[in-house]
């Protein structure tokens, strides 16, 4: 073997590549030499260097590659190829086969011996890759167990982990049991809705597949699968969740809604629960409102200081229209519960008129539309006005019949706040002047318009820095200085996606002069965005560079949540 064929000293690796000193290398062998155990763990343990560039280090040693082990890596239905004391023996787990070759995640992947006994024992070839030591003890723990063990599991989990406040009453109870299975499902849909609320979920979704039933979360915004259970349990799991929320467990042609309150963890939750039936069976999607989730103070919604002074200022306005827009999922509820949470005083009548009511807010009245009742948002806010109140908060104005009303609350004295489906602030103008509502109305009434969305923020624990590439800053149009954004490696944590957690990012329209004068001219859309750009308004686009240039949120979120439909309005402009 020729000197270039050799392999290289990790010592050297790591000095040569400005990781490590000189001076800090002679300690550490110095301290291996004195304890016996490896050198890269002696490095770890002196600080000298983080597990991440040990790991790139042994990579360029060794060409074996390195995996950040978690869900979704780990195929759960072949890990029983190696027994569990095997695995343990040599802290390995089997993550996927193709065709008789077995990828298998290993601490340490020199051990030949270990190798050779797993390919023995399999009678397939393995191929290593290096993962950390806790790492695989953790998932050795989450992947292994027989039916028997599940069963017992799922029998010790205590049926009190998750209290179900308000369940419904069935007179034929063996036939719920009989489809339930017992405790087993019982424990099982527990289990479920546990590690919902655990992770922060905002949605649970149990829907059959082809041959396994696909149990996904909402987190952030973005589904991830958690579990799959055998096809054969669907009927029971689907069963449960009817009998707590007080639905037809007979029904299974018909989609059905119902409602659950639980107390887990000891969080409050209600849960909104739909069933539908589809091609293979029954679909369950339920929502989880956690109270505690709920971020009711203004001041931690996301809001730009400027922008947040000039909105407070608003609700301190004794009468006027405010809006909140954006689409489905935005936030916009949350907003509004903040903002009346920031004015409510005992001395003021708040009533909210919600479909539905999401979190139920003190001293404040709330209101629950129906409209197979003929309990319409514009039916209940004209009895609202009859109440005596000071601030009305409308769900939403879905048509122009509410419009009315609200404009007419307005015009009688009272602040009024209220949703709209509109993508941003001018387009609440717009849509209001297509509902026909005259434009000297809203100048009389509308006092500014709030668009929101929601963005995802950088993992922090797998926080990594980088320089995009001129191309893509080209792309976006980036002015800025060409500084060091951040993005997320991909961990456990953050469901190997980079991102976690969410906050909001807000434009604010406010109805001055200029704007007043626009709007009874009766204006086209892009003569609105015109007068709004020339007074400097703060857009969506804005806010979200700022958090990407911050660092709290990556430049391919940014281009998700608003630079697409940045580029479509100018594309759709540049066309007319």
């Amino acid at each position: 073997m020729s000197k270039d064929e050799k392999r290289r000293m990790l010592g050297e690796i790591l000095v040569e590549s400005n990781q490590l000193l000189p001076e800090q290398l002679e300690l550490a062998l110095v301290k291996q030499r004195e304890t016996g155990r490896r050198l890269g763990q002696v490095l770890l343990e002196m600080g000298f260097v983080s597990y991440e560039i040990l790991t790139q280090a042994l990579t360029e040693q060794t060409g074996v590659p390195h995996v950040w082990l978690r869900r979704g890596l780990v195929d759960p239905k072949i890990v029983d190829i190696i027994p569990r004391e095997k695995a343990e023996l040599y802290n390995v787990i089997p993550m996927f086969r193709v065709h008789r070759t077995f990828t298998v995640a290993m601490s340490d992947p020199s051990a030949i011996f270990a190798i050779d006994d797993l390919e023995n024992l399999t009678g397939c070839r393995v191929q290593p890759v290096r993962c950390r030591a806790e790492d695989i003890t953790s998932a050795i723990s989450d992947y292994y167990g027989t039916p028997l063990e599940m069963d017992e599991f799922l029998e010790s989990f205590s049926e009190t982990d998750v209290e179900v406040v308000q369940q419904s009453h069935f007179e034929d109870l063996h036939l719920v049991e009989e489809m339930a299975e017992g405790a087993r499902v019982i424990n099982m849909v527990n289990l479920i809705l546990l590690n919902a609320i655990k992770e922060r979920a905002s949605d649970i979704h149990i829907e059959p597949d082809t041959k396994h039933i696909r149990v996904r979360y909402r987190i952030d915004g973005a589904l991830q699968q958690v579990m799959s259970p055998r096809l054969d349990l669907l009927p029971a799991l689907i069963s449960r969740i009817k009998v707590m929320g007080n639905m037809n467990i007979a029904e299974r042609r018909m989609p059905q809604d119902g409602r659950i309150r639980v107390v887990a963890e000891g969080k409050d939750v209600d849960l909104r629960v739909s069933t539908m039936p589809t091609v293979l069976g029954e679909k369950a999607a339920i929502r989880l409102l956690d109270k505690s989730q709920l971020v009711v103070d203004i001041n931690k919604l996301g809001f730009h200081p400027d922008t947040l002074m000039e909105v407070k200022r608003l609700l301190f306005r004794p009468h006027g229209i405010i809006l909140v827009t954006g689409p489905t999922g935005s936030g916009k509820t949350t907003t509004l519960y903040a903002a009346i949470k920031s004015i409510s005083t005992i001395e003021k009548n708040i009533v909210t008129i919600e479909d539905p009511v999401e979190y139920q807010l003190e001293v404040i009245n709330q209101v629950h539309v129906n409209p197979e009742l003929d309990l319409t948002f514009a039916r209940v806010l004209r009895s609202v006005l009859r109440q005596d109140p000071d601030i009305i908060m409308v769900g939403e104005i879905r048509d122009r019949e509410t419009a009315e009303v609200a404009i007419q609350a307005a015009l009688t004295g009272h602040l009024v706040l209220a949703t709209l489906h509109t993508n941003e602030s001018i387009g609440a103008i717009a849509r209001l002047l297509e509902m026909g509502i005259e434009p000297y109305l809203l100048t009389s009434t509308v006092i500014g318009v709030i668009a929101q969305r929601l963005v995802r923020l950088v993992c922090d624990e797998c926080k990594i820095a980088y320089f995009p590439p001129s191309e893509l800053l080209e792309r976006i149009q980036w002015s800025g200085h060409n500084v060091s954004f951040s993005t997320g490696r991909g961990c456990a944590k953050c469901f190997d996606t980079g991102l976690r957690h969410r906050r909001g990012i807000f434009e604010l329209l406010q109805m001055d002069e200029t704007l007043r004068r626009t709007v009874l001219r009766d204006p086209s859309f892009d003569e609105l965005r015109e007068v709004c750009s020339e007074t400097g308004m703060r857009t969506l686009t804005d806010e979200a560079f700022r958090l990407a240039e911050e660092g709290a949120t990556s430049l391919d979120e940014v281009m998700r949540v608003v630079f697409v439909e940045e580029k479509a309005r100018i594309a759709a402009a540049s066309a007319a």
